[in-house]
């Protein structure tokens, strides 16, 4: 019989060591990284490079059994297998299951070796992203314990059946596929199918691989109304001795993606409308316990969320597990992203393989990712073949589900690359990185017009914020109250067009990217709509929550917003109520209906005020308070920037590095300023190119394609340059005051 041993305990790691002989390190629990600290905190400085682990197995401790495989459930980036001193294996990609057969090495005491290595390597994805590439054995290790007859462990991780079911009408056929090895004569494979609670429905006993149900009046998985799972068990049997045996839940589901009508779920259309997910968090990296991942869970629920993008690579068993089992709707992707290799074509094809192997059984899933922005800089034949090899692959192992990618703003909609997926998604932050709020429903439209006949969907879109605050929200100043307004905006756009076929915020949680550097904590990106740490729940979430979930509530927006300064205030209040109330030191000063969800309230602000939001039998409640001058706790001051905002010269009447582009472009002087700085630009550029091997920062910076001057008009001129020294084209100080003195020597035109 099958045994299954937990090995996370009593591992030596030795840190920046490739040498399987050294013994001067620390002891550790797995999961673990070590890049659990340092890539968070900014810098981009964190260890990339090889670590050891080592840990021995006593022989006598072990079940007995005819063969032994150690299995990893996820080792950042790559790893090298030594036992008893012999290597015996090297696997590539840090999100997968990999295992290997150690039984000819076991002695009586034998030391295993795994050197992790997550240093740069032109032929692993992923390369260059925005997020941390955490080092590590990070997810559990386990020797599994199995009979010379058993259930294939070889198979690209894979959990040795593949179940295939199929509705027809009101009944469902289930085909069982058993990867079993070494079946011997007197040995047979017995298929059982179970219901929700483990009653036996049916039961095969034979020889043959497959085994093919029919399950009558099936009960259908449907999503988060109703997630029914049933489960299937395959045992090899010997005189009536179980020798081994695998069981997995199953769903029985039926879907289209639609290009005008979007997801359809069992012939009832289904919106998926939610998030995208990076398993990090604060202080942990990567190495997540089982807690985490149910937290994690539980607060995407709440939001309401019918659909989860897991995010860029593949997640631990145990989240697709409880996705099964709450009914999210989970787009899967290998981390084939933002920087095309062709070196590393291979990689994707060995990722690809083990995601799909892996994750067939899983009903939650609908859609294999092929690429996430891989066409940032143009799309080459080798990176459309790549694609092609990737979206072949993906229907031959499964015939039932569907390809998607990710695409960025900048891939034009005529790009062949679009072509090859069966459903498109575009990342688009108009509103954050360019762009006005109100070009986001548009262009989708423009999109569904000149592509009928290609599903279209929101894979990413959102914006930064963290505990800044004001009462003028503007592109670009990190406030929860921007953040909240940018989310209130799309979401009115992107849930009232009918044919958008999956929407994912980017992101559920701030996460690790410890190359950035704004917002005025560095390591992170701070798009979540819960903090990193899972500890507080901004604004934007309870916006979700109105519009997606049915769980009643009421929230008052800008609690951490409490001093004030001017005489009237906005108070925002979210709910899925039809009708909410606002009482000011405990007096009723309105009352409003709202069919967004968003309720506005003009409040008064004198002295201190409690501020209580009452929706039927519901209530939240805050404070505010009238100052004289702004609380600069609230205010953004960015750390090792050149300049801030308020260091800025702003003379009344004329322009300053803190006006949008947009608005001194409509003026003539203040185009051929830009004609100026557009020079200075290109020389800049010239010299990035030269030190980047022929691009800066890894990106080219045509201001005249993809309407990309229309993007940059919303960007204050101070944050334009400020973000352009995330592709190395950098300006000091002194040339920032320079082109500062000339636009206050530009005035403004006369408000009409």
């Amino acid at each position: 019989m099958r045994h299954i041993l937990n090995l996370n305990e009593g591992w030596l790691f030795v840190k920046g060591s490739a040498d399987i002989g050294a013994n001067q390190g620390e002891p550790v629990t797995l999961p673990h990284s070590w890049n659990a600290i340092d890539g968070q905190d900014g810098g981009n400085d964190y260890f990339r490079g090889s670590c050891l682990y080592k840990k021995t197995l006593k022989k006598a401790d072990l079940p007995q059994a005819d063969l032994y495989y150690i299995e990893f459930r996820g080792t950042n980036s790559s790893a090298d297998l030594y036992v008893g001193g012999t290597k015996l294996a090297t696997h590539h990609g840090g999100y997968s299951t990999w295992r290997v057969d150690i039984t000819k090495y076991l002695t009586d005491e034998t030391e295993i070796a795994v050197i992790v290595d997550n240093s740069p390597n032109e032929t692993v994805y992923p390369q260059m992203a925005d997020f941390t590439f955490y080092g590590g054995i990070y997810r559990n290790v386990n020797l599994i314990c199995v009979n010379d007859a058993h259930f294939d462990l070889d198979y690209y991780g894979a959990p040795g059946i593949k179940i295939t079911p199929a509705v027809n009408g009101k009944d469902a056929t289930v085909e069982v596929e058993a990867y079993v090895k070494n079946l011997k004569d007197g040995q047979k494979l017995v298929y059982t199918i179970y219901d929700r609670e483990e009653k036996e429905l049916d039961k095969i006993e034979t020889t043959e691989s497959k085994a093919n149900f029919v399950i009558k009046d099936v009960h259908l998985w449907h999503g988060r109304k109703d997630p029914y799972l049933y489960c299937c068990e395959v045992e090899i049997v010997e005189g009536g001795e179980v020798i081994d045996n695998v069981c997995n839940r199953f769903g029985c589901r039926s879907f289209v993606i639609d290009p005008d009508r979007g997801f359809i779920l069992n012939g009832e259309e289904y919106p998926l409308r939610g998030v995208s997910r990076h398993q990090d968090r604060w202080g942990v990296g990567n190495a997540l316990l089982p807690e985490h991942h149910k937290e994690d869970m539980d607060l995407i629920c709440e939001v309401g969320a019918t659909t989860i993008r897991l995010a860029h690579y593949q997640h631990d068993q145990y989240f697709y597990d409880l996705c099964d089992k709450r009914g999210l709707v989970i787009w899967a992707e290998i981390p084939y992203i933002s920087k095309h290799m062709p070196t590393g074509r291979d990689n994707t094809v060995s990722q690809m393989k083990e995601l799909v192997a892996q994750n067939y059984n899983h009903p939650s899933i609908v859609v294999w990712g092929l690429s996430n922005e891989i066409s940032i800089a143009g799309s080459s034949e080798d990176l459309l073949e790549n694609h092609r090899i990737l979206n072949d692959l993906c229907h031959e192992m499964d015939k039932t589900r569907l390809t998607t990618i990710a695409s960025v703003s900048m891939c034009k909609m005529d790009d062949p690359y679009l072509q090859i997926p069966d459903v498109v998604s575009y990342n688009h932050y108009f509103g954050w990185y360019g762009g006005e709020t109100h070009m986001n429903g548009p262009w989708f439209d423009k999109f569904h017009k000149m592509h009928p006949s290609i599903p279209i969907g929101c894979s990413e879109y959102g914006c930064e914020a963290l505990n800044w605050h004001t009462s003028n929200p503007q592109q670009g100043d990190y406030t929860e109250e921007y953040q909240a307004y940018y989310h209130e905006e799309l979401i009115k756009q992107l849930f009232t067009r009918r044919y958008m076929w999956a929407t994912h915020v980017w992101n559920m949680f701030d996460f690790g990217a410890d190359a950035r550097a704004e917002g005025g904590e560095n390591g992170q990106n701070h798009k979540g709509l819960v903090t990193f740490d899972r500890k507080y729940k901004k604004d934007a979430f309870y916006a979700y929550k109105a519009w997606l979930s049915d769980d009643p509530f009421v929230h008052l927006c800008g609690k951490r917003y409490v001093d004030r300064v001017e005489d009237v205030t906005k108070v925002t209040v979210y709910s899925n109520l039809p009708e909410v109330e606002l009482f000011v030191n405990g007096e009723i000063i309105g009352k409003k209906t709202a069919e967004d969800h968003f309720f506005y309230f003009d409040v008064q602000n004198v002295g201190e005020s409690t501020i209580v939001a009452k929706a039927g039998e519901f209530t939240d409640e805050g404070k505010i308070r009238k100052v004289s001058e702004r609380n600069m706790d609230y205010v953004l001051v960015e750390k090792g920037a050149i300049l801030n905002w308020f260091d800025i010269e702003s003379p009344e009447g004329y322009f300053s590095l803190n006006d949008k582009m947009g608005d001194i472009m409509e003026t003539v002087r203040g185009k051929l300023w830009f004609a100026g700085v557009g020079l200075k630009i290109k020389k800049k550029m010239d010299a990035a190119k030269k030190g980047e091997g022929g691009k800066s920062g890894g990106f080219d910076i045509d201001f005249q394609a993809g309407g990309m001057m229309e993007m940059m008009g919303s960007f204050t001129v101070l944050r334009l340059t400020t973000m352009m020294g995330m592709a190395n084209i950098e300006f000091t100080k002194e040339e920032l005051l320079d082109m500062n003195a000339d636009l206050n020597k530009i005035k403004k035109p006369k408000k009409k």
